[in-house]
């Protein structure tokens, strides 16, 4: 069976607000983004997505269409150039978005795939829903606001899907995201995970804060959580961060910004950090399926206060959100 899907990529300046998405159809469909990037790396963004996404049925061909000819031809022309010029073009100048690239061609090893260009904003019906989807995120970017993520790819019902897809994470998410972005503190590094001294308690787990013979309550299966994504070798796997963040995962920094879950996984990607300590402060039900967590971090930059909500989602705790605030 032949999975047939539009890729595209949207950037509000170029660069600018950006946004990418990939489509089959309305059930089956992702998008996310960036508040700063161009086309292209929406582009490849889509494309990379797409072939995570569908790593489940390797068996089955991607057809992928394409309104960007810069995208095509680096995926089935130049990139076996690149590869032997150590990613360097022909002027010996780097590659741009090479990250990307290589993790496009990892992604390749194994796929039965075929490219196919359709001409832009020219009313094809696959083409104008991934357009659409990539830049709503673009403007949702540059608005300031939350934007819809999509089903992923994965559901019983989605074309291509086995028993294998049917078995997987049920919100649809694929497990391995990352998104091209520089990290909190100099563009910076994520202030959930700033560099910190090594966590007491990093091996630890949810069984080890339950009594004897008993199951962990839910407050200490999330601080356990917690403390698991303390753990760089956690922060670096991002098939169990795609399991520990919401599909819906945001964050403000300390300097205002904000953070979605794509961001923040390609950001975690490229700089894990090392552990921080945790020093619980409480955890709170604030509703029937939904915890509050405080604690106070400590690391080599000194002491920070923060909270994270954490939501039951299909069986599994996620979390939903997370600001720190450096302390005085």
């Amino acid at each position: 069976m032949t999975i047939t899907a539009a890729a595209d990529g949207s950037a509000l300046g170029n660069p600018g607000p950006a946004g990418w998405a990939w489509y089959v159809n309305d059930d089956c469909w992702r998008a996310g983004g960036w508040p700063h990037g161009t086309n292209n790396q929406g582009e490849l963004m889509a494309v990379l997505d797409l072939f995570r996404a569908t790593a489940h049925v390797p068996q089955e061909d991607l057809h992928i269409l394409c309104d960007s000819q810069y995208v095509i031809n680096c995926i089935t022309k130049w990139m076996p150039g690149w590869k032997r010029k150590g990613w360097r073009k022909a002027d010996g100048k780097p590659v741009l978005n090479v990250d990307l690239l290589k993790d496009i061609d990892r992604e390749l090893v194994g796929r039965k795939y075929t490219f196919e260009w359709v001409r832009g904003h020219a009313g094809h019906d696959l083409n104008e829903a991934a357009d659409e989807r990539a830049r709503a995120v673009a403007l949702a970017y540059q608005q300031g606001i939350a934007a819809r993520s999509g089903p992923g790819f994965g559901r019983a019902d989605a074309p291509g899907a086995s028993a294998a897809g049917a078995d997987s994470d049920e919100t649809g998410e694929p497990d391995f995201f990352s998104e091209p972005e520089p990290d909190l503190f100099s563009q910076p590094e994520p202030d959930f995970f700033s560099e910190p001294e090594p966590d007491l308690f990093s091996e630890l787990d949810a069984d080890a804060f339950a009594a004897p013979g008993s199951d962990p309550s839910p407050e200490q299966t999330v601080e356990a959580l917690e403390r698991e994504l303390l753990r760089p070798d956690v922060r670096s796997d991002i098939g169990r961060i795609g399991v520990l963040l919401h599909p819906e995962f945001m964050e403000i920094g300390s300097s205002g910004r904000v953070w979605t879950r794509d961001a923040m996984m390609m950001s975690l990607e490229e700089s894990p950090g090392s552990p921080m300590e945790l020093e619980l402060i409480g955890a709170e039900r604030i509703g029937a399926d939904t915890i509050l967590l405080t604690y106070r971090s400590h690391s080599r930059d000194g002491a920070a206060l923060r909270s994270s909500v954490w939501v039951l989602d299909g069986g599994q705790w996620r979390l939903r959100f997370h600001q720190g605030t450096p302390e005085a």
